[in-house]
Parts: structure tokens; sequence; C-alpha cells
């Protein structure tokens, strides 16, 4: 009779906590994965260089779920899908989170390729961003495999010219990060573009991105990261 107490007792604050929890949260996503009876989902952020899991949950005969998270200020999530004895490297799905209700629809087949995710304003953001960059990658694509072929049968001035190509895309990819980024700074993905795509570029841009930042933008978790790693960037150089 004490056991059954006492697991009684376990159930009711098992429950209490995940009520808490649930409270204590500012991010609602609820989202369907088209096609997917058995599985399970892992709402991951990066942390120390490392995957870290904020939520699990476990799909049986429904495809659609929902997950309740707390989260700082917005911040880039993954959504990666367990398949099981299924093998895809399409398991994995990078979205732009902030507090309040996110969706998400996607199918297994194309879980990233199919993916739609509205409610959140950084996501918009990111995928219209995304969808220049690409360009930018695609070029960058195409002077790779022109590299590659010069390997082949070196030609000097081949190699100039692909080199010349390059510098002058990776200025127009950085000047377009820096522009999108300023002209943004009222949202979080101006700090993550800094940090994410021009890391390394002239500290010069990277200031003026941090300058641009409103208040709010700039105690965020990327704002502050922005803020060290320019920092950072400024001791290193003082010290060469």
């Amino acid at each position: 009779m004490k056991k059954i107490v006492l697991a009684v007792i376990a159930v009711i604050t098992l429950i209490a906590c995940n009520k808490e929890s649930a409270s204590d949260a500012n991010v609602h996503i609820t989202g369907d994965v088209k096609g997917l009876s058995q599985g399970k989902l892992y709402l991951q952020r990066i942390q120390d260089s490392t995957l870290v899991i904020l939520d699990s949950i476990i799909i049986n005969g429904d495809s659609k779920f929902e997950s309740h998270i707390k989260l700082d200020s917005p911040e880039m999530l993954y959504l990666s899908l367990d398949r099981g004895q299924t093998n895809s490297i399409d398991n994995s799905l990078l979205f732009f989170a902030e507090p309040g209700d996110i969706k998400i629809e996607t199918s297994l087949k194309a879980f990233f390729s199919e993916a739609k995710i509205t409610g959140s304003k950084n996501q918009d953001l990111w995928m219209k961003f995304d969808s220049i960059n690409k360009r930018f990658n695609e070029e960058n694509l195409v002077l790779i495999e022109k590299r590659l072929k010069n390997e082949i049968k070196p030609n000097p001035t081949t190699a100039d010219s692909i080199e010349q190509a390059y510098q002058k895309l990776l200025k127009r990819k950085y000047r377009y990060t820096a522009h999108f980024a300023v002209t943004h700074a009222d949202k979080e993905i101006a700090p993550y573009l800094a940090l994410s795509e021009i890391a390394d570029i002239n500290t010069t841009y990277l200031d003026t991105i941090q300058k641009s930042l409103t208040p709010e933008v700039a105690k965020s978790k990327y704002g502050k990261m922005l803020n060290q790693h320019i920092k950072e960037r400024k001791t290193l150089e003082v010290q060469k």
C-alpha cells in the first residue's frame, strides 16, 4: 500500500512539474510531419559547440506534434528527426525560433526542403536572406569546379582568374550580408548573420552592425556574442 501511495505521489509531482515548466515556456511550437507514423523528434540548440536537446517528442501514429520551450531571446534551433532504422541525410531542419506561436509543416519524404515555418519574424528574414545567399553559394560551387579542373591541368593564368573571381564574389557576399544586417538591426537575425556568415570581415563592418542594433537586440544572446567577438578580434589585431 505504501509503495502505491508513493507511486501516486510521484506521478502527481511529475505532472505538477510538467505543468510548471509548460507555464514558464514562452515558445509554443506546433507542427505536422506528413507521412511520419513512428519516430522521434528532437528540438536542439547549439551550446558550447555541441547540440543540446531542449525537448524530445515521440511520434506514434499521429504525425502532428507540439512542444513548449523557454528562450531568453530569439535563437536558431534544430528540429531533428530520428527515423529509426531508415537512413537519410535529410534529418535536420534549422529554424529561427522566437517567443510566441510557431508552426512547422513538412513531410517525411522531404523533411528539410518541404518545410514551411510561420510565426517567426526572424525566420521570415532568414528565408529572405537565404534565398539570395544560395546564389552566392551556387556561384562559389562553379568556381570550385573550375579550380578542381585547373588542378588536373595547371594553368597559372586560369588560377589567377579563378582567384580574382572568388575574391569579387566574397566581397559581394560580405557587403550584401552586412547591409542586410544593418537594415534589419531591430531583429536578432542581424547579430546572428554577423557571427555565422561574416565573422572574419573587417571589424569596421562589425562595429557598424553592432552600433546599429536596437538596445533589445544588443542585449539578446547573439547581440552579446557579437559584442564579445568584436572585442576578441580587436585584441588579436592589437597583438599583431
